[in-house]
């Protein structure tokens, strides 16, 4: 069983920056897949960004690519998402997500545990 506790969100103007954090338990975090979605009021949780277990695969949102960069620590059991260059449209709950296999992956329904989200909210 993994648990999965994201925070880092908060409130930013436009063109600010947030580091979110994943802290995730059990001992066999280091061979999971991880990924990062949001979900906006009305909207459907999307997917943004995920990272390979090694850590040598990444892949991002065309919407994210360029201002959001993914990564890992094994170590700490952690994965961060740095979001820079926000935008109003960042505003979401963004989650964090495990999967038992080790690559990355675009659908949430490839995902086996997700964390309880945390807010971001871009002003403008």
């Amino acid at each position: 069983q993994v648990q999965l506790v994201e925070s880092g969100g908060g409130l930013v103007q436009a063109g600010g920056s947030l580091r979110l954090s994943c802290a995730a338990s059990g001992r066999t975090f280091s061979s999971y897949g991880m990924g990062w979605f949001r979900q906006a009021p009305g909207k459907e949780r999307e997917f943004v960004s995920a990272i390979s277990s090694s850590g040598d695969s990444t892949y991002y949102a065309n919407s994210v690519k360029g201002r959001f960069t993914i990564s890992r620590d094994k170590a700490k059991n952690m994965v961060y998402l740095q979001m820079n260059s926000l935008k109003p449209e960042d505003t979401a709950v963004y989650y964090c997500a495990a999967r038992r296999l080790s690559g990355t992956a675009y659908y949430a329904s490839s995902y086996d545990y997700w964390g309880q989200g945390t807010q971001v909210t871009v002003s403008s």
